[in-house]
This record gives structure tokens, sequence and C-alpha cells, in this order.
């Protein structure tokens, strides 16, 4: 019994990777719209047995990526701008409990550790602000402060003591890590501003855990997902003037306090 179990546990890890993995290449364009793909095809580029790739597919159907043509092979979807916004919205959604259980959850280690995050965040910031007044290039330190942004926004999940709900946090974003950092590197390239707005919200936010305020915690996220995904969605300033294929509009809040399209969006900055 006990040896079927951990059989059950390390196939439904790599089932998860499996599902990560074509996710990101659906995401990232290097699987593309109305491509056919087998499923043992898709095993053998992973390196795993079909059995974790065939549980990734039928996922990744029920997400709307990949569409069954056969009954071992799939094609990846076209997928719409509205059904872009609906995972937007689960994503915001998400990531709004994940504060506001970091905030019923989190130890005075993990807070610490907030802190001491933002502070390298801090140093890096006032560094990146320096070259750039110099006129020297700050690429690896840009990219060095995204990865602490990313640590912080790590930090804050696992704050949260629910592995359930970061799972489906992680199942459901919109963009994998590699292609919003190379969306947020590309806004940062064409405005050296770019989320420099809403950099304090992180330090209200970690305020706001320590006082153990769910609401606070889960109002700054929710505020800070929906402008970030806004701009990471949006078409980029040069679309216009390259002929590149524009961007969904950025998702904001109706009456309703539901994410809805903005036709005429204003672009708000995105820290990480």
């Amino acid at each position: 019994m006990a040896r079927e179990t951990l059989k059950g546990l390390v196939a439904d890890t790599l089932a998860d990777r499996a599902y990560r993995s074509i996710r990101d290449a659906v995401a990232t364009g290097e699987l593309r719209p109305g491509q056919k793909v087998t499923e043992r095809g898709l095993a053998e580029r992973l390196s795993v047995s079909p059995t974790p790739v065939r549980e990734a597919v039928r996922r990744l159907e029920q997400d709307g990526l990949l569409e069954r043509t056969g009954p071992r092979t799939v094609q990846v979807s076209a997928v719409g701008d509205a059904a872009i916004h609906d995972l937007a919205e689960v994503e915001v959604a998400l990531r709004g409990m994940v504060a506001r259980f970091a905030a019923r959850h989190a130890s005075p280690e993990q807070l610490d550790l907030l802190d001491a995050v933002l502070d390298d965040a801090d140093d890096l910031l006032i560094l990146v602000k320096q070259r750039q007044q110099a006129g020297q290039d700050v690429a690896r330190h840009v990219e060095r402060l995204l990865d602490a942004m990313q640590r912080f926004n790590e930090v804050v999940e696992a704050c949260a003591h629910n592995p359930v709900l970061v799972r489906l946090l992680d199942q459901t974003r919109v963009f994998s890590w590699p292609e919003r950092r190379a969306r947020l590197i590309e806004r940062i390239a064409e405005n050296d501003k770019f989320g420099l707005e809403r950099y304090g919200s992180h330090r209200a936010l970690v305020r706001a855990l320590r006082a153990g305020d769910p609401v606070a915690a889960e109002a700054l996220v929710l505020e800070d997902a929906r402008g970030g995904l806004g701009d990471l969605l949006a078409a980029p300033a040069t679309s216009t003037t390259t002929g590149s294929p524009a961007r969904p509009s950025p998702p904001h809040d109706d009456e309703q306090g539901q994410i809805a399209v903005d036709p005429d969006p204003a672009l708000r900055p995105e820290t990480a």
C-alpha cells in the first residue's frame, strides 16, 4: 500500500511538471496556435513517460489551451482575448486569497525575511537609478531587482501556509515567470520609470501582514495584481509603429468588482 501511495505522489509530481512545461511552451509561442502534437512526442520532449503527459494534456484541455484532434493527438488552441481575461481574473482573485491567508499565518521569521528581501531590492533600485543617471548599462542590475521581487512573491506565498491554494495559483497564472520577466524587461527598456509608482505597496503589504490584517493585505495585492497584469497584457508602446500585433487590453474593475476590458486603458506601473 505504501509503495502504491508513493507511486501516486511521484506520478502527480511528474504530471504537474509536464503541465507547467507544456503550458509555458504555449504561453511563450514555442508551441504555436494550431500546431498539432502527440502525447508520445511531448513525453519524449520532456523525457518522461506518456502517463504524466496524458494527465497534463487533459488539464490543458480543460484550461482551453489544447484541443483534442485524435485519441493521442492534440493541437494548440487559439486563445482569444476573453479566455485570457477570464484567466487573469482568476489569477488576481487567487493572489488576493494568498495575501489574506498570509496575514493570518505568516510567522515572525517569514515577515523578517520579507523585509530583508525588500532591503536588498531597495539597494538595487538605488544602484539602478545611479547607473541610469550616469548613462551606464543597468540590464544586469534590473534583472537582479526582478529576481528579488520574485523572491518576495514566493515568500508571501509561503506565508499563506496553504499549498493547495498556491498550487492553484501556479496553475492559473497568465504568464510563466520566464515570460513575465521578459515582458517586464521589455517595458522597463521602453520606460525606465516603469513600476516605480507602486513600488511602495510592497512595504505596505508587509505592514498589513505584521498587523494580521487580511482585509488590508488582500486589497493591496488585488490592486497591485490588477495593475500588473493590465500592463503586461497591454500592447507595448512600440507596437503601433512597428506593426506587431497588439496584445489584449488590460483588465480593470467594473461596477460589480469584476475584471473587465478597458477599451482605452491608461497604463499602470508594475514592479513585480
